[in-house]
Formats: structure tokens, sequence, C-alpha cells
């Protein structure tokens, strides 16, 4: 008789997906407002590419160490939890076996029906801890090689969405003629990035579409205008 074993991921695949729609829509955000900003002040694509190469090293740097800090601190606050659930089923059995039955008791179940379970916890001192770390502390064990994923994702969907923005500056002779070009390249990019994020996320495709494209034209609009007020 064969037994089928079923992994769950859905931690892990919503983790990889908020990741790189971090990433992602930072990359496409912030180079673009920066290179459509120096546009507005200055007409050398040189310095525009430099600038924009630049901030895409910085950020995917910054925002790559910020998932791989997050993610440790996740992994740090479960283990100190975990820690502290071990000693309270150590020191105080009584009290966290009430809590067991406090949570069964939730589902309906009678004191009677509750009282084997709570019975083989105490002969399973570390089944009982995972229980309680996930049904008292909602609490699930995160993945150890998380932090790493996670700092790679961001940094590489920031590095190809802050590549978007820059490739009509990278062909084009002017910066003033790029700037349309780099305008529609990005918009576009960043409809079809929140549509994707919509229906990964299980918010409408369109609506996620619009917003996104919505938030990157008014960063790029604004650092555009602030900049050509700036330089007269």
């Amino acid at each position: 008789m064969s037994t089928l074993h079923h992994t769950e991921r859905h931690f892990t695949s919503s983790a990889v997906v908020r990741d790189i729609v971090l990433g992602m829509s930072d990359g496409l955000t912030v180079p673009f407002a920066l290179a459509a900003g120096l546009t507005g002040a200055i007409d050398a694509s040189e310095i525009i590419i430099t600038a924009g190469v630049a901030e895409i090293a910085a950020g995917s740097i910054a925002m790559g160490l910020g998932g791989y800090l997050a993610a440790r601190s996740e992994i740090e606050h479960y283990e100190s939890e975990r820690a502290r659930e071990q000693q309270e089923v150590l020191d105080k059995p009584a009290v966290e076996a009430e809590e067991v039955a406090d949570v069964f008791r939730n589902y309906g179940l009678t004191d009677e029906q509750i009282a084997p379970v709570v019975n083989a916890f105490r002969s399973q001192p570390q089944a009982w801890v995972d229980f309680m770390m996930r049904f008292e502390l909602g609490l699930e064990k995160p993945d150890p090689r998380r932090a790493v994923r996670s700092a790679i994702a961001i940094a590489g969907a920031y590095v190809v969405g802050g590549l978007v923005p820059l490739v009509p500056y990278m062909v084009s002779e002017s910066a003033r003629t790029a700037l349309p070009i780099s305008a529609a390249v990005t918009l576009v990019a960043l409809s079809l990035f929140g549509y994707v994020k919509g229906r990964f996320t299980g918010t409408h495709p369109i609506r996620s579409a619009l917003q996104t494209m919505f938030i990157g034209g008014v960063a790029a609009a604004a650092a555009f205008t602030i900049a050509r007020a700036i330089s007269g």
C-alpha cells in the first residue's frame, strides 16, 4: 500500500512572491523617478545613466540587506519564543496544559474529549511545544534559508526593474528624447507587473495594474517637475 505525501509550500511561495513584488516595484519606480528628475535638470544621457546605475547598485544592496535582516529577525523571534515556550512547559506544565485545553474548547470539544490529548502532549514535550507555537502564538517555523533567499530575490528584482527605465537612455543620444520612451516603456512594465502581482496576491489584476502604473507615474512626474523648477 503506497502512502502519498503532500508537502505544503504556501508560506515559501507567498514569501518569494512578496520579495519579488517588493524589489520589482521599487526597482521600476525609484530609478524611473531619478532619471525623469535628472532629465528635468540636464540633457546629458551619460550622467543620467551613471547616476541610474549607481542608484540601482546602492538600492539593490540596501533593499536586499533589508530583506535579509527582516527574515533573520523573523527567525530569531521564532527561536526566542520557542525557547520561552519550552521553558514554560517544564516550569509550568499545569498552566500550559490548561492553555492546550482552551485551544480545543474553542473548537467545541468537551473536557472529557480534551483530557487524552493533553495527557498525550505531556509525554511528548516537543510535540507539545510545536502545538503551542502554532495554535497559541500563531507562529510557523521559518525556513532557515529564508534570509539569503529573500535578499537575493529582492535585490535581483530591484536590478531587473531598475534597468527598464534606463535602457532608452543607453540607446539614445539625447536625454530629452529618451525620457518619453523611458516613460512609455516603464509605465507599460509597471502595468504588466501590477497585473501579474494582482494575479499572485489575489487582488483584481486590472485594478492592481492601474494602481501600480499610477504610483510610478506620479513619482516620476513629481521628480521631473521639482528638478525642472529648481534648475530654472
